[in-house]
Parts: structure tokens; C-alpha cells; sequence
């Protein structure tokens, strides 16, 4: 372990000696830095006699007790801090006993740190070469980290006085320039128990002779480097090695024999190379595996009793064409088929002679010929399955699964079949096991589920069960009643449709609907994309639904949140996304949801703010894509002001002569996309956070009193009418008297 670095503390004990020894005890002071302030502790001078007395002399000598001691102190604290001042120029920092120097520029390795340092850190430097003294003072190096250091060469010498050394990086360097000199400088540490050589542009001859002679080893990283074949002399002498990384290479021959020496590997990895097969495997000591993005359509383990340690197995991502064929006795918890070509064949071969369904593998080592036959419709039942815990065969080809085969795994507790073409279940007794606890069926053709007549209890330990993106109309009604801890279900984008209240009777043929009323165990539903219509009344009765989805759903709440007041006091996230909610509709009220933490309401039609009750919970609100014109100042004020953490209102037709309150939302940053919210000004869109302070132009003439405008913009008009006609009757004034007259005989003066 790394050793704790003890301050620099003053030695006070100095000054408890007598004034006659202190001129004989004080080290040799070193010359004052530039800038330093020179203490003088000269006496009397010279030919100036004092009288003498005790009391006199102790008087005299007390400056100079003073004085003295106070020079001893600043010596000893320039000797105990000069490393520290040293380190800290050439910006490391020191804890314990680790140096930490990476990322300084640092062209060479600092001669100034603390000699009993146990750990130096100096990636990121361009050192370009480790120097033979580079290493000489720190001695007690246990470990030593170069990465990306630039290094080119390591001298012959310059790990010869580190005895201590059991961890050495150097990956991401350009070792291959001068291996056979940097392989001489490794073979000088004997007691090195971890090497990381990643990202060095190695091949396999100059990793074999840098590893030669190197029996201390525990863990070797040969990672990102151009190794391409494997012999029996790369790992020859590494018997202590329990680790072994050797992924992202280009490796596509591995000989017999390359592994057996490594009698103590426990973790073996072979990732991300260019692996065509795996044949005859045999190293029964591995407890890990990881041959994952290789190009393997094969991978057969050895035959006979032997008791193989593996627990971890990692074929993902290959070109895997059938199960893979597992050792007979293992103890196998974790295989991970992900992203394979695999399918089970026996029921889609008719094979008219026995011999058309084998397979014989001839394995040539040197002069020795083996051959090896293999079923191919049921290669799984010789692998010894009993262990295993966690099984992912997702994004393959399975058709079907054979019987008997999840009932060699009575230990099995996460099955993933997702994106397969899966178009029929079987649910037999003990098929799936009564341990498993995540049941994942998502994304295949499934259009039915066949549960065994009379069986109970059989999917009893399940807590999540995925049948998203299938084609199923229902499920059996008691499938789901035996699920009694089911906890998380999924059936998203399957066009089921709920039962009514009561339920119907189980009918012969297939279940045409699906009941969720008392599941007590259920907190979390998606419903997604089910096309769902108007929900029945209580359809989820009996639950204790935390986290419900009925998005993208036309009509299912047929305007009303109604059918959810059962569950709404303990609802904590809930998602009505494009559900038809349309502005005709009341203020929607979420008073009764006094949990709600997470609410979707997007891609509707609401022309209203909801309404929350007084203690919102509410940390979450979606309101994008609806018809809001406006926020309410009600709603800044009570419901955003508060709680409310994230809120996502664009994609809305705000007018812009409404939005002069919203100022106070922009300086609490709750709006995570205020960048694209726009409003409507004259037929423009412009975006709300370019509009300038106060109230647009364009809004005042729509801000003033309609009849008073109306008003203004009539009296002219009334006024010119009138002048027009007093002109008019002022013209005619003479003769249209006169023809008054005559019409209706009225007597007159003229």
C-alpha cells in the first residue's frame, strides 16, 4: 500500500539546548533564494564590553536564543518543503504516497517528487523515451502509469532498481518502434504482476518476446493491438496469469495448444476480432469467456466428464447458426446469444435417413486426426443448463422452442427472446421454470399463447413480462391471474381489447380480450398503440397501477379522465400522449392525483391549462403539440411557480399578444425547450424568446375598447354626411320651398 506522506513539521526540540551547543548542532544553512529576507543575529561589536550579571547575560542572550531558533526552524522548513515546492512546480499532485503528473507537458519524469512515492501517475506527457535514471529516485515504485505518453523506447535499464514495481501501463504508445529494447527493460521485473500493453501496435512475435520470462504476471492487457494468430509459445511461462484481455485485435486462428500452459486463467477476452469457430473447447479452469463480435458460426465444446468452471459465457453478435453445444458437466449461469443467425430446424426438417441430421467436424492437430459428430437438430440436449441464471437469445431466428428446452434450466431467472419470429408459446408445467423472474417476448409475430389446461401457479415468481410488438388479440384469462407478483407489464402495440365488466367466461379458442382488474401486485402497464376505444368502467379495479401508459390510444378516455379515478391517488407517471383529448372538452382537473410526479398530454388538442390541486407533486408536465393560445397567470402563478421542475409547452398557436407574463418562466429555466416556442403576431410566426420587452406594437390597436374604436372610426363619417347635406339644402334652399308651397297650399307673405 501505498505509504501516508508525513508533513514537514519544525523540529522545536533545537531549542531546548543549551546556547553553548547550538553553533555545533546548526546545519549548514544553503544560500538564501533570490528575494529571501535575511535574518542577522550578529552580538555586540567587537571591543564593547557590558558588565556583567546572571541576570544581565540571561537578558543578552535571549534575543539570540530567539533569533537562532527561528533560523533553525526556516532551515528545516526549506529542507522538509523543497519537494513539495518542486512538485507542486511541475503541477503534480500529491496524496499519500501517489503522484499524480498527468496532463503537464512533462518531457521527462520529475526528478523532484517525494523519494518514498509508491505510485506515479504520468499519463498524457510526451516523454517519448523513458530514460534509464529516468526511475532511479523512487525505488518503492509499486505502481506506474504511462498512457499516452508518446513512448517510443524504454531503456535497458530503466526499471533495474525498481524491485518493488507490480503494476505497469503503457498503453496507448508506439512500443512496436523499439520492442526488442523495451522487452529487455520488462524482463528486469520480476515481481511485475499486472502489464497493460494495450494500443501499441503490437504483433504476435513482439508480444511473445516481451512476455517471455515474465512467471510473475496475474493479468496481461494485449487490447487494440494487430495480434492475428495465437501459437503455444506466445503465453509459454505464464502460469500465474488469471486475466488475459485480447479484444479489438484481428485474430482469426487460435492453434491447439495456445491456452495450456495458462493453467490459473479465470477471464479470457476475445472480443471485437475475426474468430470463425470455436472447436473442441477445453479450458475447464476459465470461469469467464467473452468471444462476442467475431464472425463464429460454430462453437462446440470438447466432449467427455470433465467439470468446466465457466459461469459467463458471451457468444453476442456472431454468425451463430445453431445453439451452441455447452460442455456436459458446467456451472454455466450467464450465456448471452444476442445477434446470432441461431434457429431450432427439427420441426421444419423431414429428413428421410437419420444420417441427413448429423454433422461431422474433422479436427486435424498436427498428424492427429479427430473427428467429431454432432446432431444439429438437438444440439442443446447434451449442454448441461442447470446453473444457468440469465439466458438472452434476442435478435435471432427462433421459430419455436422445442420441448423439453426450458425445462433443462430449473435455475433460469431472465429469459430474453425479443426480436425473433416467435409466432406460438407453449406453457407447459415447469416450461417456463418457476424461478424465473423476467419473462421478455417483445417485437415477434406471437398471435397466441397456449396455457396448459389446468395449470396454476405456472409464471408464479414472474415480476416483468414483456409481449410489446406482437400480434395478440388477448391473452388467457389465467395467465395473468397466476402471476400473482407480477409487477412491470408490457403489451404495447398489440391490438387487444379490455373485457367488460364482468369478465366473460374462458371459451374454447382463442382469448379475445384481457382483464387486468385485481392484480395487486401490478404498478407499472403500457398500453401504447393497442387501439384501444373508449375504456369500460374500473378496468383496472384491484391494482396498484404507479406508472400507466395509454398513449397513442384515438378516443380511449372518450373525454373524460373519469375511468381513472380508481387508481388516481396512487398514479405517479402517466402518459396520454395523442389520445383525442380535443378543445371542446372541459378544463381537464387533476385535483384527485395527488401522487402525480410525470404527466404526458401531448399531441392532443387542448386549448386550456389543467388543473391541479393546491399541494401540486406535479415535477413533469408535457403540454407540446396542442391548440394553446395562451398560459393563464393562473398557471404561472399556483402551478409553475412551485413544484414543478420541467415543463414542455412548443409547437403550440400562442398568440404573441398574450405572452407578456411569461417572463417569469423564462428566469426559472423550467421550460426545456423555451428555444422553440413560437407564437403568432400578423400572420407570423416568430419564436418567444426574440420578442422585444413589453407589449408588440402590433397588439396595442387590439388592446383598446372596441366601441370606443368603432366610435372614432364612424364620426368621421357621420360628420361629413352631414356638412354634404347642409351644403346641398343651402343650394336648393329657394325652389324646394316653392314646391312645398304649391303641394300643400300654405298661405305665405310674399
Amino acid at each position: 500500500m501505498p505509504q501516508r506522506k508525513e508533513a514537514a513539521q519544525p523540529r522545536v526540540w533545537l531549542l531546548s539546548r543549551r546556547p553553548e551547543s547550538l553553533e555545533r548542532m546548526r546545519p549548514t544553512e544553503p544560500p538564501a533564494p533570490a528575494g529571501a529576507v535575511s535574518i542577522s543575529c550578529a552580538g555586540p561589536p567587537r571591543g564593547q564590553l557590558r558588565p556583567f550579571s546572571r541576570a544581565a547575560l540571561e537578558m543578552e542572550l535571549l534575543p539570540l536564543w530567539l533569533c537562532l531558533g527561528f533560523h533553525l526552524l526556516t532551515v528545516e522548513w526549506r529542507n522538509g518543503s523543497g519537494t513539495a515546492t518542486a512538485a507542486a512546480q511541475a503541477g503534480c499532485k500529491l496524496v499519500g504516497g501517489a503522484a499524480d503528473c498527468r496532463g503537464q507537458s512533462l518531457s521527462s519524469v520529475p526528478s523532484s517528487l517525494p523519494p518514498h512515492s509508491r505510485m506515479l501517475i504520468l499519463d498524457a506527457n510526451p516523454l517519448k523515451t523513458l530514460w534509464n535514471h529516468s526511475l532511479q529516485p523512487y525505488p518503492l515504485l509499486e505502481s506506474l502509469s504511462l498512457h499516452s505518453c508518446h513512448l517510443e523506447r524504454i531503456g535497458l535499464g530503466a526499471f533495474q532498481e525498481q524491485g518493488h514495481l507490480r503494476s505497469l501501463a503503457l498503453a496507448d504508445n508506439h512500443l512496436s518502434e523499439n520492442y526488442k529494447e523495451t522487452a529487455a527493460a520488462l524482463h528486469t521485473l520480476r515481481g511485475l504482476q499486472r502489464l497493460d500493453l494495450s494500443g501499441n501496435s503490437l504483433t504476435e512475435d513482439m508480444v511473445a518476446l516481451m512476455l517471455q520470462n515474465l512467471s510473475s504476471l496475474e493479468s496481461v492487457s494485449l487490447a487494440r493491438n494487430i495480434v492475428m494468430r495465437l501459437d503455444d509459445s506466445v503465453f509459454e511461462g505464464l502460469e500465474h496469469l488469471r486475466e488475459l484481455d485480447l479484444q479489438r485485435n484481428y485474430i482469426f486462428e487460435i492453434e491447439g495448444g495456445a491456452f495450456d500452459s495458462l493453467t490459473e486463467l479465470r477471464h479470457l477476452n476475445l472480443a471485437y476480432n475475426n474468430l470463425p469457430c470455436i472447436v473442441d473447447f477445453g479450458l475447464t479452469q476459465l470461469r469467464f469467456l467473452n468471444i462476442s463480435y467475431n464472425d463464429l458460426e460454430w462453437f462446440l465444446a470438447s466432449g467427455g466428464e470433465a467439470v468446466f468452471e465457466l459461469e459467463t459465457l458471451d457468444l453476442s453478435h456472431n454468425q451463430l447458426l445453431f445453439f451452441p453445444l455447452l460442455p456436459q458437466y458446467s456451472k454455466l449461469r450467464t450465456l448471452l446469444l444476442r445477434d446470432n443467425n441461431m434457429g431450432f430446424y427439427r420441426d421444419l426438417y423431414n429428413a428421410s435417413s437419420p444420417r441427413e441430421m448429423v454433422a461431422q467436424f474433422l479436427l486435424v492437430d498436427g498428424n492427429v486426426t479427430n473427428i467429431t459428430t454432432v446432431n444439429l437438430w438437438e444440439e442443446f440436449s447434451s449442454s448441461d443448463l442447470s446453473d444457468l441464471h440469465f439466458l438472452d437469445m434476442s435478435q435471432n431466428q427462433f421459430q419455436y422452442l422445442p420441448d423439453g428446452f426450458l425445462k433443462k434450466m430449473p435455475s433460469l431467472s431472465h429469459l430474453n427472446l425479443n426480436q425473433n419470429c416467435l409466432m406460438t408459446l407453449h406453457i407447459r408445467e415447469h416450461e417456463p421454470p418457476g424461478a424465473l423472474t423476467e419473462l421478455d417476448l417483445s417485437h415477434n409475430q406471437l398471435s397466441e399463447l397456449h396455457l396448459a389446461p389446468g395449470l396454476t401457479g405456472c409464471l408464479r415468481s414472474l415480476r416483468l413480462f414483456n409481449l410489446s410488438s406482437n400480434q395478440l388479440l388477448g391473452v388467457p384469462s389465467g395467465l395473468l391471474a397466476n402471476a400473482s407478483n407480477i409487477t412491470t407489464l408490457d403489451m404495447s402495440h398489440n391490438q387487444i381489447s379490455l373485457c367488460p365488466q364482468p369478465a366473460p367466461s374462458e371459451e374454447v379458442g382463442a382469448p379475445s380480450c384481457v382483464d387486468f382488474r385485481n392484480m395487486a401486485s401490478l404498478r407499472s402497464l403500457s398500453l401504447e398503440g393497442c387501439g384501444l376505444v373508449a375504456l369500460p368502467d374500473c378496468p383496472f379495479q384491484g391494482t396498484s397501477l404507479t406508472h400507466l401508459d395509454l398513449s397513442s390510444n384515438w378516443g380511449v378516455l372518450n373525454g373524460s379522465i373519469a375511468p381513472l379515478q380508481d387508481i388516481a391517488p396512487m398514479l405517479q407517471v402517466l402518459s396520454l400522449r395523442n389520445v383525442g383529448l380535443r378543445s371542446s372538452f372541459m378544463e381537464l382537473d387533476f385535483s384527485g392525483f395527488g401522487n402525480l410526479r410525470d404527466l404526458d398530454l401531448s399531441g392532443n388538442s387542448l386549448t386550456s391549462f389543467p388543473r391541479f390541486r393546491d399541494g401540486l407533486a406535479l415535477k413533469t408536465l408535457d403540454l407540446r403539440r396542442n391548440s394553446l393560445t395562451a398560459l393563464p397567470q393562473r398557471a404561472v402563478s399556483e402551478q409553475l411557480l412551485r413544484g414543478l421542475r420541467t415543463i414542455y409547452l412548443s409547437q403550440n398557436p400562442y398568440d404573441c399578444c398574450g405572452v407578456e407574463g411569461w417572463g417569469d418562466l423564462q428566469r426559472l429555466q423550467s421550460v426545456a425547450d423555451w428555444a422553440s416556442v413560437t407564437c403568432n403576431l400578423s400572420s407570423k410566426v416568430i419564436r418567444v424568446m426574440e420578442l422585444p420587452g413589453g407589449v408588440p406594437q402590433d397588439c396595442k390597436w387590439e388592446r383598446l375598447d372596441m366601441g370606443l374604436l368603432y366610435l372614432v372610426l364612424i364620426l368621421p363619417s357621420c360628420l361629413t354626411l352631414l356638412v354634404a347635406c347642409t351644403i346641398i339644402f343651402l343650394t336648393f334652399k329657394k325652389p324646394l320651398l316653392q314646391v312645398i308651397k304649391s303641394r300643400c297650399h300654405w298661405s305665405s307673405i310674399y
